[in-house]
């Protein structure tokens, strides 16, 4: 997969000034605002939210001492998003890290003035956010998740491990994530592999079960679930269905193939938050969104699970195994 180049600025002359310094003149705590897509009792929150308290105190911020953090957790319920993006925008923090699209939408249209630094947002210029991702223009500026050219590395794995997928589904939240970006982007290199897309956009419970059992009915099939709120909160349904249907399936997030899923490939959730918690500490010092470069992540690791492969009487090829940052007995 070819990744586009863009310039990552995490230094700055603003970063040689001390914070404690810094802190004392300006006389006060700093407020940094979180809202997470994410229930506040899933361990992947804890990692993510661990990781960005560790890359701030790198960089010389300590909750209690010179920061103080008001996070919200959504929970993938679409009925919290607009609640918790006004209750964080009423408390006027100095600055928002916003985790998902959904988040950011929500952030975005109560405050166009605060600024917000986003994480896990995949399409941020399709999606309306900024202008573009060497300069962003506005309030946000972040870490970009996916390029859609990811779409063909999971499509590629998927056709690697199970030769006789025919057919793939698109398992997502259309209001969670930019389906239509994902979408567009494996219908235009399926046929490359010899697949078929089919599209499944799910919003509830119901209608993973559905959705994936429909699907099913017919032979050669597999799953390809993209970085989604939804799916995320309904992981262990989606794993347990695929298990159930005898059905391949890729995942952006290592923590689906941890969990029992049968592979994934994508970036490493907390080193993005550390990532971003860069922005956050520069925005702490002075610099605006407007002027900060969207990030793009480097660093991709495959998981495998090979106890889910030997169920679905799957063979892992050699070359996937080499490839493999973690083979899950």
């Amino acid at each position: 997969m070819k990744r586009r180049e863009f310039i990552t600025l995490v230094g700055g002359a603003a970063a040689a000034w001390p914070v404690g310094a810094w802190a004392q003149q300006s006389g006060r705590k700093m407020r940094i605002g979180v809202l997470i897509g994410y229930a506040e009792d899933d361990p992947e929150t804890k990692a993510r939210l661990a990781a960005l308290r560790q890359g701030l105190e790198k960089r010389g911020w300590s909750e209690g001492r010179n920061i103080q953090i008001e996070t919200r957790f959504a929970a993938g319920r679409e009925d919290k998003y607009e609640p918790l993006a006004k209750e964080l925008v009423a408390i006027q923090p100095d600055v928002i890290l916003a985790h998902t699209t959904q988040v950011v939408a929500a952030l975005q249209r109560e405050s166009r003035a605060i600024p917000i630094v986003f994480v896990n947002v995949s399409d941020p210029v399709g999606s309306g956010f900024i202008a573009n991702l060497a300069r962003p223009g506005g309030n946000l500026t972040g870490v970009l998740q996916y390029e859609p050219g990811i779409i063909g590395k999971w499509l590629g794995m998927l056709k690697e491990i199970a030769p006789r997928v025919e057919r793939v589904a698109l398992v997502a939240n259309p209001k969670t994530t930019p389906y239509d970006y994902f979408l567009r982007a494996a219908e235009g290199t399926a046929p490359s592999l010899a697949i078929k897309m089919a599209s499944s956009p799910v919003a509830t419970a119901a209608d993973i079960k559905h959705a994936i059992a429909s699907f099913a009915a017919a032979a050669g099939g597999g799953l390809l679930l993209p970085p989604d709120g939804t799916t995320v909160v309904h992981r262990k349904l989606i794993i347990a269905l695929a298990a159930e249907h005898k059905l391949p399936a890729v995942y952006a997030f290592h923590f689906f193939a941890a969990e029992g899923g049968l592979m994934s490939y994508g970036t490493g959730q907390a080193d993005m938050f550390r990532l971003a918690a860069s922005y956050v500490d520069r925005i702490l010092r002075g610099d605006k969104p407007a002027d900060l470069p969207v990030q793009a992540p480097t660093k991709f690791e495959t998981s495998i699970n090979l106890k889910t492969a030997r169920a679905l009487g799957l063979i892992v090829p050699s070359g996937l195994l080499v490839a493999a940052d973690e083979v899950i007995e």
